[in-house]
């Protein structure tokens, strides 16, 4: 070939091959572009689903969707995972980022989305429809949400779905029907929803599920058989779902169930004998709350594994027989308020058997009735143990030192059973206590001071023992404390103030029953956030405290069954809170407060003091049910009509109460004063004169004459219901002794009593010749004989409608005795014991404290209770009453000197009764002495 063929041949055969290529490239350009085209329109279909969701979210505290932007590719924002081949979004995970908002459906355009993980957050609305166009979904967690809505049914078309965690939202509805189809699904949770319809039995041909967790919903009705065909099942949780019904026999073969948990329902029957031996796996046991009964399967002694054990609160009884010394990894046992207990003596030795349980925290067998002794072995538990609670039993015997070893514990609760001896001062090394009752028992001996050093101790109730002694002031030390309850003891001595710097004190601080005496610290003050405080029942005493007003949180407030006095102090007026106050018996005095109607009071309890005036209308005082005001009634007017007080008189009884007895207050002595030393003069004169017979002849013709029969015609036969009142010389009736229907008094002499005939004499003619505003007036007299024969002596006197000194004094008087006692009403007459029942009478007066208060005891009398206060303390013990009236004085300098001048007179007043009262009759003070000091007292007030 010549060389001009050979180069026309090679360009011809470069050309066809050419052509041959170019042939064949484009077709394959073409295809090439057409993929390119496509996975980039999906990629860009990813990220506009993930734009999407992006938009939807409206709050993001952690700033985790800062990174979605255009500067990187979408595969690389945070929380978003990839696959490496088409570089398509596989996994959306952005759990625990606090965001909020709502899902968009768009996220179910992420095609190749694998797992999306977004529990943890607060996202609202209802789970997209569209979630079902997933079809790879193999994990969907949006556990711990708000979302609302049904569950969707098109999640039944996500069939690679192993996963399904929904719980802890509110979703509503039935679980869809359509689900029958996941048949991969192994791990179901739909707890803590408002799910209802009952437990779908199409759930047992789930074979693969190896979790289910669906309590805490509406669901009801009993529950499926077919559970019992799931045999993978490992985890089951059906609590709180108001199931009824038995448990099906067949769950009790599952042989890999680790935890079985049906608490809070309405189930019943009898736990199986064998359950140990079936559930060879079994690690959390929980039937609590619930209706079983029967005993406890020994069997379950042989259920190594178990780490948790809780039966509590069902009707379950016999003796507690299971040996816990194989259960190495017991961390809860948990079978109080049942029935358990036969009544044996050796119901505790399955304590012994827990000091192989190295790892246990809680033991509660408080409420049942397991009877026996609380061993030493106590101190051989695990010292991890946090919660040792053996309360409402009948166990007995001391309180072993041992149980200082439990160094672990926070809660020791052991109230209620028959525990003797003292309180184990050891118990003060268990630094991590937070609760402590041991109320309810018989211990004795004084409180531990090593108490004090439980310094995050936050309740101590020791209330209702044989506790003695007074209360430690170490307990101040306890500045966790929210609640002490000491009440119902032998506690004696006063309130140590140390017990008022607890700052975190709030639910309560009762002492209440006990004999604790003084008044209460001013440092009450420092409880500003105490819910109640509780002192009744002691012997306190003092004003209340006006530092209790701080206490603004304050709602239960009892003061009632001591010796308080003074007046209701409107410093109280700021507890606004206050619920129940309870001020009665004590020695309170002065007016009810109008800022009483004001508080929220739900009961109020006035009762058996001296208050005085009007009772208040409004608030409170509209419910006659809701306050007592009974045992004031003398001095009580007004009120609402059930209240049956008698009307107020005037529009301020208070200042013309405490302005007559103080303006009168002298003169009543000086009256009385008379009326007891005219008769003993007379009694003397007579004696020397010895004219007894002349004497009663001249009376009988100077008084006008009754007969007997008169008499007991107008007292009803000396009726009982008509006796006002009785002494030593006789008694005094009530009576109607003419036709005019004048009621009268009609004193009936005792003739049998010595002196009696004296006191007819003296007393009647006495009488008829004085005239005094402040005496009775004597109308005639009677000397006759009765029906039987006998002497009858009568002296009739006009009625008085407003009874006597002492019924205004002490109106619950409680009898003739006590009327008689250091009045000397028992003795023979003479002139020093009659100054010696003025000289009571007047402290009497102005102390308003009867002879025969509790508060005197043996050689402590009221001559010795003045006598003590006149060295520098007399205002202390007057009657509040008559420093109260209001003193009204052109200016200060002469408002002062008049109240200087009555506590001068009163003071004069308790110098003379104290003189006049002393043991020995002739130190008293002499009669025309106290005339000349009274006078001069007198003086004082003009």
């Amino acid at each position: 070939m010549s060389a001009g063929s050979f180069y026309y041949s090679l360009c011809f055969q470069s050309l066809f091959l050419f052509c041959i290529t170019l042939i064949l490239l484009v077709p394959f350009a073409s295809f090439t572009t057409t993929i390119i085209t496509r996975n980039s329109a999906q990629n860009e279909r990813d990220e506009v689903a993930l734009r999407a969701f992006k938009s939807k979210i409206v709050h993001d505290p952690q700033g985790v969707l800062s990174s979605w932007n255009d500067s990187r590719h979408f595969c690389e924002w945070e929380g978003i995972t990839c696959g490496r081949r088409h570089r398509r979004v596989t996994v959306l995970h952005l759990s625990s980022r606090g965001l909020s908002g709502s899902l968009s459906p768009y996220i179910g355009n992420l095609s190749f989305l694998r797992n999306l993980m977004l529990y943890n957050n607060s996202i609202q609305g209802e789970i997209p429809r569209e979630f079902g166009s997933l079809f790879r979904l193999e994990l969907l967690s949006l556990f711990n949400n708000y979302l609302i809505g049904e569950i969707p049914v098109n999640l039944s078309y996500c069939s690679r779905l192993i996963t399904l965690s929904i719980g802890h939202n509110k979703l509503v509805g039935k679980i869809p029907p359509e689900f029958v189809s996941l048949h991969n699904l192994k791990f179901l949770a739909l707890h803590k929803n408002n799910l209802t319809g009952g437990i779908p039995p199409f759930l047992g041909n789930l074979t693969s599920l190896d979790f289910i967790s669906i309590s805490y919903n509406a669901f009801g009705e009993n529950i499926p058989d077919s559970l019992g065909r799931l045999r993978k099942l490992s985890f089951l949780s059906l609590g709180g779902n108001n199931l009824m019904g038995t448990v099906p026999p067949s769950f009790y073969n599952l042989s890999l169930l680790s935890t079985f948990s049906v608490s809070e329902n309405q189930l019943h029957g009898i736990l199986p004998s064998n359950l140990g031996l079936t559930l060879p796996n079994l690690q959390t046991f929980i039937i609590s709350l619930n209706l079983f009964s029967g005993s406890i399967p020994i069997s379950l002694s042989n259920a190594s594994k178990v780490e948790v054990v809780d039966m509590s609160e069902n009707y379950l009884f016999g003796k507690l027989s299971i040996d816990f010394g194989g259960m190495q990894h017991l961390l809860r046992v948990l079978v109080h308020t049942n029935n358990l207990g036969s009544g044996g003596i050796d119901e505790m030795k399955f304590i012994n058997s827990l000091a192989n349980c190295s790892n246990l925290e809680m033991l509660s067998i408080t409420a049942n009735r397991i009877t026996g002794v609380l061993s030493n072995s106590i101190a051989n538990l695990s010292t991890k143990l946090q919660r040792l609670e053996l309360a409402e039993n009948q166990l007995y015997g001391s309180i072993s030192p041992g149980i200082a070893n439990l160094v672990g514990l926070n809660i020791l609760v052991m109230f209620k059973n028959q525990f003797t001896g003292t309180i184990p001062i050891e118990i003060g090394k268990l630094q991590n206590l937070h609760v402590m009752s041991l109320g309810n028992n018989q211990l004795s001996g004084e409180i531990p001071v090593s108490l004090g050093n439980l310094s995050l101790l936050e309740k101590l109730n020791l209330q209702n023992n044989k506790l003695s002694g007074v209360i430690p002031s170490s307990l101040g030390n306890l500045k966790q404390l929210s609640l002490l309850n000491l009440s119902q003891n032998d506690l004696s001595g006063t309130i140590p103030e140390q017990i008022f710097n607890m700052p975190l004190l709030s639910i309560s601080l009762n002492l209440a029953k006990n004999h604790l005496i003084g008044s209460i610290p001013s440092t009450i003050g420092n409880l500003k956030v105490i819910s109640e405080f509780d002192v009744s029942d002691n012997n306190l005493s003092g004003e209340i405290p006006d530092e209790i007003s701080v206490c603004s949180n304050l709602e239960y407030l009892y003061l009632e069954g001591n010796f308080f006095h003074g007046s209701i102090p409107l410093s109280l007026n700021p507890l606004r809170g206050i619920r129940q106050l309870d001020l009665s018996r004590n020695n309170l005095s002065g007016q009810i407060p109008k800022f009483l109607e004001s508080l929220p009071l739900e009961r109020l309890n006035l009762s058996f003091n001296d208050f005085v005036g009007e009772v208040p209308m409004k608030g409170i005082f509209t419910n006659a049910s809701a306050i007592s005001v009974v045992g004031n009634d003398i001095k009580l007017c007004g009120g609402i009509a059930k209240l049956q007080l008698p009307k107020c008189l005037n529009n301020d009884p208070k200042k013309d109460k405490i302005s007559s007895i103080f303006k009168i207050l002298i003169s009543t002595a000086s009256a009385v004063l008379g009326l007891i030393m005219i008769p003993s003069f007379i009694f003397c004169w007579l004696g020397k004169r010895r004219k007894k017979q002349a004497f009663e002849s001249m009376l009988e013709k100077s008084l006008l004459k009754v007969s007997y029969e008169m008499i007991l015609k107008g007292t009803d036969g000396f009726s009982p219901t008509n006796l006002v009142g009785a002494g030593s010389f006789g008694s005094v009736y009530k009576g109607i002794l003419d036709q005019d229907g004048a009621i009268v008094a009609v004193k009936v002499l005792n003739l049998q009593h010595q002196g009696a005939s004296k006191s007819f004499m003296a007393e009647g003619k006495a009488l008829r010749n004085i005239r005094h505003r402040n005496l009775v007036k004597v109308i005639t007299s009677c000397s006759s004989i009765d029906f039987q024969g006998n002497d009858f002596k009568a002296i009739v006197y006009e009625f008085m409608e407003n009874g006597s000194l002492e019924k205004w004094l002490h109106p619950a008087l409680e009898s003739e005795e006590e009327q008689k006692k250091k009045y000397g009403l028992g003795n023979e007459i003479s002139t020093n014991g009659d100054v010696y029942s003025f000289g009571i009478l007047l402290l009497e007066t102005v102390t308003r404290k009867k002879p025969t208060d509790v508060m005197f005891k043996g050689d402590f009398n009221l001559h010795s209770f003045a006598r003590m206060a006149l060295l520098d303390r007399v205002m202390d013990i007057v009657d509040p009453m008559l420093m109260n009236e209001e003193i009204v004085a052109t200016n200060h300098r002469m408002r002062q000197a008049l109240y200087d001048s009555r506590e001068e007179c009163l003071i004069s007043m308790v110098r003379i009764g104290v003189a006049c009262s002393v043991e020995s009759p002739q130190d008293r003070m002499n009669i025309s002495r106290v005339v000349h000091e009274l006078q001069s007292t007198r003086k004082l007030l003009l």
